[in-house]
């Protein structure tokens, strides 16, 4: 007798999709058994009009799998883990963070090679508040606006004329088959990640011993304490998508180096800071860095 299959609870968009297949792939290699997708709209995707920051978050992104997954209907959800809220509730945990893709940012345009070549006042649309400071910062004399919508929904509107640009995460371009659309591959030294951009989370149920087991073996334990750090610096300052923050963490030889900032994504005033130490110690280091933004006035930056 085949035993059930193994549910997992997914968004719909194609970027969703894509991740839950290729979960769906790996598991089926892995246990030999019928693995299916269920597939939910979230609030997230319904709301289209207003900023994220506006209206609840990325958390909106997850609640109905978190829902299907309380209710029995699925065993485990597929996240992009920068939508993953930094604090879960008691009844799930993160069963395993996967091998993390390119983490940073790219320039997607039909014009322009780069964003130095574009003139003043050219249009680029972004949907994170991270992005838009750093814009603001390094690039003031662009016109910054929102785009919101799936990785199609954003470059048909960059196709109509709609920006010059736009700025997203080359992860989800190169997954989805786009890389001939990114044009500029941005540094990390001007445009810094968010926490945990590029690498997919595997939310189960806390007292599901047997969803555990099925997704341990897809756990990559560099990408968990990078991406830890990240998102500890995130939660520090109470974060979310409605905080215009980047952090990133990389792991060299038993050193864990972790770069953070905030700031004032109207004004691209910001604070950062670069702190090292054993990777290990990942949770302390995400706390100095925490403490120094801080210090160097990182709240103020947030509340102006």
């Amino acid at each position: 007798m085949q035993p059930n299959p193994i549910v997992i609870a997914t968004r719909e968009s194609p970027l969703a999709l894509w991740q839950a297949r290729h979960v769906q792939a790996l598991l089926t290699d892995l246990h030999g058994r019928q693995v299916d997708l269920l597939g939910l709209t979230t609030r997230g995707d319904q709301i289209l009009d207003r900023a994220l920051s506006a209206v609840g978050g990325k958390g909106l992104f997850v609640k109905e799998l978190e829902v299907a997954l309380l209710e029995g209907r699925a065993h485990l959800a597929v996240h992009s883990l920068k939508d993953v809220p930094m604090e879960l509730p008691p009844e799930f945990l993160l069963g395993a963070v996967m091998v993390r893709e390119d983490p940073r940012d790219c320039f997607v345009s039909p014009r322009y090679a780069s964003l130095d070549a574009l003139p003043s006042g050219a249009k680029v649309g972004t949907s994170s508040q991270r992005r838009a400071l750093m814009l603001r910062a390094n690039y003031p004399h662009l016109e910054v606006l929102p785009v919101r919508g799936n990785v199609g929904t954003r470059l048909a509107k960059l196709d109509r004329g709609e920006f010059d640009g736009l700025l997203m995460a080359a992860a989800g371009l190169k997954r989805l088959g786009h890389m001939d659309r990114i044009r500029q591959i941005l540094p990390t030294s001007t445009f810094l990640p968010s926490p945990g951009q590029g690498a997919l989370g595997i939310e189960v149920l806390a007292g599901s011993a047997q969803a555990q087991d099925i997704v341990a073996p897809l756990e990559h334990a560099q990408t968990r304490a990078t991406t830890a750090a990240e998102r500890a610096v995130s939660r520090g300052l109470g974060g979310s998508c409605q905080v215009p923050l980047a952090a990133y963490a990389e792991i060299d030889r038993g050193t864990l180096r972790l770069r953070a900032l905030v700031g004032n994504q109207r004004t691209g005033e910001h604070v950062a800071v670069d702190v090292s130490g054993p990777t290990e110690d990942g949770e302390l280091i995400a706390a100095d860095a925490v403490a120094q933004l801080k210090s160097r006035g990182g709240l103020q930056l947030l509340s102006a």
